[in-house]
C-alpha cells in the first residue's frame, strides 16, 4: 500500500475555502422500499430479514422499529421482545437494485452522480456554479422533491454537503431521517466536537477501543493530535488520513482492481444437514461462474469454506487452468466438499461460501494452462463452456433457475436469491442467473 500522501505532514494548513461536495444517504433503504411497495406497512414497525427464522438477524429496520432499540444485526427473537408489534418481512434484494437503479437516474436529473458508494448511498462533486451554499441548497431540495415525486414519498434521504465527501458523508448523519446539513469550511474541524468517535466513518468498535486504549475517548481529544500522531495511533497511514479528512481535505480515492467473484448464504435450519447444504453451495458456485461469464473473466482458483453450526470455519482451496464454466468448478466443489465434510465429522452447517480467484480477463486468456493446475482439453473446454453459456441465456430469456445442473427449481428456491452486499451492488441481470 502507498504509504505518502498527496500533502505533508508539515504542510501548513489552510481550511479549504469551498463547498465541494454533496452526499446523498438514503434512511433504513431496505425498509423504506418494502414500505413504500406496500402500504400495509407504511407507519409500522418493520424488520427485513434474509431468512424466514427466528434464529436469524435484521438486516434492516424502519425509524418506527428504530425507535424501540431495533436496528440491524439484532437477533430476530431479540426484536420481537423489544418491540412486540414488529413485522418481519423477508428481503426481495430485486427491487432494491431495481429502486437503486431509478434513484441514480432521478438525481442525474438535478446533478451528475459522481460515485456510487453503496446501495444506497451516491456522492456528487459540485461544479464552480454549484458550491455557493444557496445553489447547493435549492439543488438538495430538488432531490428531495423528485425523488418524492417520481420514487415514492417513503424512500427518504439525507443529504450531507460539504468540503470534502468524507465530511459530506459525516454531514449525513447530523441530522436524520430527512435531513440536509451543510458543513461550511469555516466551521471545521470545531463542528464535529458534537460527535462520538463512533459516528466516524471507519472507526468501528475495535478502533473505538484501540483509540480508548490512547486515551482517546471523545472528539475534542482526537481532533488534538497531529497527523504524525493520529497514524502511530492507528498504526497505518489511514490515521494521517483522518487528520486531513476531518479538516476537509479531499484526498483521492485508492484505486482497487478485482481479484474475486464469490457468494455466500447463511442456511436457514431445514438446509443445515450436510447434503442439503452440498445443494446451496452447487447453487452459489453456478451463480458464481455465471457471473464470471457476464464480465468477461475466468478464474484459475477456486476455494469453499463453511462455517460449522456453533463450530469453526472450515475451508479448502483447489488450483486449475484458467476457466469459465460451471461444469470445472462444480467439479472442483465435489472433491472438496467431501473432505469438508469429513473434517466436520458431518455437523450441520450454518453457512456456505465460495469464491473464485485468480482472475484473467476472458481477452487475456492463453490456451496454454498453469503447468501446476490440472489441465482441461481445449475440445472438452470449449464444449463446456457453449453448454454454460447456452444455460446462462436460457435463464435471462425465460427466467431464473429455468436451467440448474443436478437439482430442480423447487430445490433451490429457498437460497438462489441474489443478495446485495455491503461493498457490491449486484447487476439485474444477475437475479436471472
Amino acid at each position: 500500500m502507498n504509504d505518502k500522501l498527496p500533502i505533508t505532514s508539515d504542510t501548513a494548513f489552510t481550511p479549504p475555502a469551498e463547498l465541494r461536495w454533496l452526499y446523498i444517504d438514503f434512511n433504513s433503504y431496505f425498509a423504506s422500499v418494502e414500505q413504500q411497495l406496500d402500504p400495509r406497512l407504511r407507519g409500522k414497525p418493520v424488520a427485513v430479514i434474509p431468512v424466514e427464522t427466528e434464529a436469524t438477524c435484521a438486516i434492516a429496520a424502519s425509524y418506527e422499529a428504530k425507535a424501540f432499540g431495533v436496528k440491524t444485526g439484532t437477533p430476530v427473537y431479540e426484536a420481537k421482545k423489544m418491540c412486540p408489534g414488529l413485522i418481519c418481512v423477508l428481503g426481495r434484494h430485486e427491487h432494491y437494485v431495481e429502486f437503486h437503479e431509478r434513484i441514480l437516474d432521478e438525481i442525474d436529473r438535478h446533478i451528475p452522480v459522481t460515485a456510487v458508494c453503496s446501495i444506497d448511498e451516491m456522492a456528487c462533486k459540485l461544479m464552480k456554479n454549484e458550491m455557493s451554499p444557496e445553489r447547493v441548497t435549492a439543488i438538495a431540495k430538488s432531490i428531495k422533491s423528485g425523488l418524492a415525486k417520481n420514487i415514492g414519498e417513503y424512500v427518504r434521504c439525507s443529504i450531507g454537503i460539504a468540503p470534502s465527501k468524507y465530511l459530506a458523508k459525516v454531514a449525513t448523519d447530523l441530522q436524520k431521517p430527512d435531513g440536509l446539513t451543510i458543513l461550511m469550511p469555516e466551521e471545521l474541524p470545531d463542528r464535529l466536537h458534537i460527535l462520538s468517535l463512533r459516528d466516524l466513518p471507519g472507526i468501528g468498535a475495535n478502533m473505538e477501543k484501540r483509540l480508548n486504549h490512547a486515551g482517546i475517548y471523545d472528539m475534542h481529544a482526537l481532533l488534538k493530535l497531529q497527523p504524525k500522531h493520529m497514524r502511530a495511533v492507528w498504526g497505518s497511514i489511514w490515521g494521517e488520513k483522518m487528520w486531513y479528512y476531518l479538516r476537509g481535505y479531499d484526498l483521492p480515492d485508492q484505486e482497487t482492481e478485482r481479484s474475486s467473484v464469490g457468494h455466500s448464504h447463511v442456511l436457514s435450519p431445514d438446509m443445515r444437514p450436510p447434503h442439503q447444504a452440498y445443494q446451496v453451495a452447487r447453487r452459489l458456485t453456478m451463480k458464481a461462474t455465471a457471473r464470471l461469464r457476464r464480465m468477461e473473466y475466468c478464474a484459475g482458483r477456486f476455494s469453499v469454506s463453511f462455517r460449522v453450526e456453533n463450530g469453526p470455519r472450515l475451508g479448502l482451496e483447489a488450483v486449475c487452468q484458467p476457466a469459465q464454466d460451471s461444469f470445472v468448478f462444480l467439479s472442483l466443489l465435489e472433491e472438496m466438499w467431501s473432505d469438508l465434510v469429513r473434517e466436520a465429522k458431518g455437523a450441520r452447517i450454518k453457512k456456505v461460501n465460495v469464491v473464485l480467484y485468480g482472475l484473467v480477463p476472458e481477452k487475456d486468456l492463453h490456451i496454454q494452462g498453469d503447468l501446476f493446475a490440472p489441465t482441461i482439453a481445449p475440445q472438452q473446454r470449449i464444449k463446456s463452456e457453449k453448454i454454460s453459456r447456452a444455460m446462462d441465456q436460457l435463464n435471462q430469456k425465460f427466467g431464473k433457475d429455468t436451467v440448474l445442473l443436478g437439482m430442480t427449481p423447487n430445490q433451490g428456491k429457498s437460497f438462489t436469491g441474489t443478495k446485495i452486499a455491503f461493498t457490491r451492488i449486484p447487476d439485474m441481470e444477475e437475479f436471472l442467473e
